[in-house]
């Protein structure tokens, strides 16, 4: 297959996207989004045929299913998209240099996106509406596992886009074979940056394999610290819903470190995991804590490797500390640097955590549930970024942009 021609197509729908006016993006967005709603039986009948194909026992069997109620959510983070001003244009910085130079600084789009994604038909809508709103083309490759519903989502939209007489091929979607893997990652001159969402070894792949540009997102091993002067209603409150909100989610707590003198406390902040039948591997002084507390057939002893471990499903470990440097220590060790979270009343505990733990999103006294771009304000995200350069944690539309230099001259040269 000529994959080339996916991405010169997209190439040339990104030479035309900013001459679109702004209030003609604000009502695609919106009429993709009324789109949705009034689609929502053939989105969810095409979503069906693919969960129909997956064991529901699968941890992204969760992610790929489409509801009512998460159709419903998507259109409104599209429509909050629409509505929030344009990163685009903005005047990051300008000077008067001493020969006459005006030298500016602006933002601009970063050109054609790509975003490689397993079972997540909902990243369809999300990257499509942040890159539209941003003047960026969006090349995607989906997962087989999601074929269906990704292609109905796509013909949607595009048919949105030909109403308003744009060209469709402002967001392309790969078939979802690997051989278009593979063509991604090549599209040197064609892809701008590639960005993953999805599992650790997706992640691992593409940073290994691709030849173009890579930010990295997804993968969240999560901790939560409950310090010994932990309120132990606040404490019960988060570990239950970081946990158990939506286990198949990045920012779902994995590890709750626990101070050594709390571990009677500990079944009080476990018991209600049970509900939802969570499995609990227990370092030997937790385990001892929970052993008769907690169901027995739902409490391991915790081995090296559920240290460090992205669980994606109703499994959590549980680590015993002496105080805040071991919490660090061991948050340090195995932190995927996405999301960490101390339950304390102590102002030090906090603000030394704040300071030292080297992650994306860093909480205190909250669920690191909120890890995610709309919580934080930002309409939707196209993934949260756990690396440093250019952005870090949920990507919005800042994040989708660069910026160049504007140098206005009266006929100056440079001398020698």
């Amino acid at each position: 297959m000529n994959y080339k021609q996916y991405f010169e197509d997209a190439l040339a729908a990104g030479r035309n996207i900013i001459g679109i006016a702004p209030e003609t993006i604000v009502a695609v967005l919106n009429d993709v989004a009324e789109a949705a709603i009034d689609n929502m039986p053939h989105l969810l009948a095409e979503n069906q045929k693919d969960l129909d194909r997956m064991d529901p026992s699968d941890p992204k069997y969760d992610r790929l299913k489409l509801t009512e109620a998460r159709i419903k959510d998507i259109a409104k983070d599209m429509v909050n998209v629409a509505n929030l001003p344009s990163p685009l244009g903005h005047i990051l910085s300008e000077k008067e240099m001493p020969n006459g130079l005006h030298i500016s600084k602006i933002s601009v789009p970063l050109g054609v996106v790509g975003v490689i994604y397993e079972a997540r038909p909902n990243v369809t809508f999300d990257v499509f509406a942040l890159c539209f709103k941003t003047g960026n083309v969006s090349v995607l490759k989906g997962g087989s596992d999601a074929e269906y519903s990704n292609k109905a989502i796509i013909g949607l939209i595009h048919s949105v886009l030909q109403k308003h007489g744009i060209d469709p091929n402002v967001v392309v979607l790969l078939p979802p074979e690997r051989e278009a893997t593979e063509a991604l990652f090549n599209a040197i001159g064609y892809i701008d940056v590639l960005i993953p969402r999805g599992s650790q070894s997706l992640i691992d792949r593409v940073r290994q394999q691709s030849k173009v540009p890579v930010i990295e997102t997804g993968a969240g091993i999560v901790h939560t610290y409950f310090d010994e002067t932990a309120d132990l209603q606040k404490g019960a409150d988060i570990v239950f819903n970081a946990k158990t909100r939506r286990v198949s989610v990045c920012n779902a707590l994995d590890c709750l470190i626990i101070h050594s003198s709390r571990l009677a406390d500990l079944s009080t902040l476990a018991n209600p995991l049970a509900e939802k039948e969570v499995e609990i591997y227990a370092d030997p002084q937790a385990y001892a804590a929970l052993l008769g507390l907690y169901p027995t057939a739902l409490l391991h002893q915790a081995q090296e490797e559920h240290f460090g471990t992205e669980f994606l499903s109703y499994k959590m470990s549980v680590k015993t500390v002496p105080g805040l440097a071991e919490a660090l220590g061991h948050i340090a060790r195995h932190s995927s640097k996405h999301s960490e979270a101390i339950i304390t009343e102590d102002a030090g505990n906090a603000a030394a955590f704040l300071n030292k733990v080297d992650a994306a999103a860093v909480y205190v006294n909250a669920s690191t549930a909120f890890t995610d771009g709309a919580q934080f304000g930002l309409g939707a995200e196209i993934g949260i970024s756990t690396q440093k350069l250019h952005a870090r944690g949920p990507m919005g539309l800042d994040e989708l942009t660069s910026y160049k230099w504007l140098v206005k001259g009266s006929g100056q040269v440079r001398n020698p």
